[in-house]
């Protein structure tokens, strides 16, 4: 529906998003080295890092051999592991776009505690709702919609250019296409969508990222902030040029002593 290219949103608090960045990379790295071995070396990958529900709930085994990290761990694991460059792609534009501010709102280290306790969340609820299934989730979507929720909440007026329709670039304000992809997931998982696309992971990282971002929001920072003001311009259209006072100038004041004016102590 609405591809996100960039807002225009600036750093208040923050030089540099170096959080989202390294996410980005580390997630980019994660799927490099899960390809890079061909198609058997994938699916193990998958297999051994993915967060399966009933594996993690103890209703089904799995093989030794893709045992790599204890069962609890996959709930972050997951989320680093994508099926393909266009998954990875999609889901690290949206980061780039809005994480940057929800990072800047949050402070590094509450930011990135925000984004893995999201990615737990997405995890969690999907286990909830799917307790014995036998499918590997993987992705950053549960992160990435906490993400998404939380700029919805801080900056739901900042405008930002987004490609309708995969073809027509808009600019608009944040709270158009974020809240309908919002509603979207939520419509989605309500009436069962289509099974290869996890709903309740990204049901579950919207609610904890409505929840947290509260929670975890530096000091001073406020929820649903005005526009962002456009690059700084003076509002004197000839900038520089000092205004004369009309006030008479005072005279000197008399010296008296040792420099000292008149009543002073």
């Amino acid at each position: 529906m609405f591809i996100p290219l960039y807002d225009t949103n600036r750093l208040r608090h923050i030089r540099l998003q170096y959080v989202t960045i390294g996410l980005i990379v580390v997630n980019a790295l994660a799927y490099l080295a899960t390809t890079v071995g061909g198609e058997q070396f994938t699916n193990a990958a998958v297999l051994g890092l993915g967060y399966i529900p009933s594996v993690v709930h103890h209703t089904a085994q799995l093989d030794p051999r893709f045992v790599v990290i204890p069962e609890s761990l996959s709930y972050l694991t997951y989320s680093f592991l994508h099926a393909d460059i266009f998954h990875l792609g999609g889901n690290m534009l949206f980061l780039w776009v809005f994480g940057d501010n929800v990072e800047d709102a949050l402070g590094h280290l509450r930011y990135l505690i925000f984004y893995l306790a999201c990615a737990v969340a997405g995890a969690f609820f999907q286990g909830l709702v799917a307790w014995d299934s036998q499918v590997p989730l993987i992705g950053a979507s549960g992160a990435i919609a906490g993400v998404v929720t939380a700029y919805l909440i801080l900056y739901p007026r900042v405008k930002v250019w987004v490609l309708f329709l995969a073809r027509i670039p808009l600019r608009i304000p944040a709270f158009i296409p974020l809240l309908l992809w919002i509603v979207f997931q939520i419509v989605m998982f309500a009436a069962g969508g289509e099974d290869q696309i996890s709903w309740a992971c990204h049901v579950g990282g919207i609610i904890a990222g409505a929840v947290l971002v509260v929670v975890l929001r530096s000091r001073g920072v406020p929820l649903l902030a005005p526009a962002d003001v456009e690059p700084d311009a003076p509002s004197d259209p000839t900038p520089g040029v000092a205004e004369p006072d009309p006030r008479p100038a005072a005279p000197p004041p008399h010296r008296w002593g040792r420099g000292s004016a008149p009543g002073s102590d």
